[in-house]
């Protein structure tokens, strides 16, 4: 990971962001599917939790690479991008606990990124 840490800017819970005509539960439902073909540790259940205008990516750590007692870790956090129909995907720096911006692009480019993960910047 060569990007520098940056927490994504807080978004007013009285202020929801409407994405592409509010299709947020169909985006969901694409990145449950996603999460499904995965490569890296299939076996596990991820879940998926709403955070601030967008979605985090919570999962047991059965490497124990983070978590030694295979807890739940924080796995990718998707945001909707300011300039429209585009998402913002971040990968957790555990060591900085902070997020880390790894691509802004169309939602196929970062369900696609996520699930590839050939780096293991997200299943560690």
């Amino acid at each position: 990971m060569n990007a520098a840490p940056v927490e994504p800017p807080p978004v007013p819970p009285e202020a929801p962001r409407v994405v592409a005509g509010n299709v947020q539960p169909f985006f969901v439902w694409q990145l449950t599917k996603a999460l499904g073909l995965r490569q890296r540790y299939k076996y596990v259940q991820p879940r998926i939790l709403r955070e601030g205008a967008g979605w985090k990516v919570v999962s047991p750590n059965c490497s124990r690479n983070i978590d030694r007692a295979g807890g739940e870790i924080d796995i990718a956090l998707l945001l909707p991008a300011a300039d429209g129909p585009r998402w913002q995907l971040h990968c957790r720096d555990h060591a900085r606990q902070a997020w880390v911006l790894c691509l802004e692009g169309s939602q196929q480019a970062v369900l696609d990124r996520l699930v590839e993960d050939e780096h293991r910047e997200f299943w560690q």
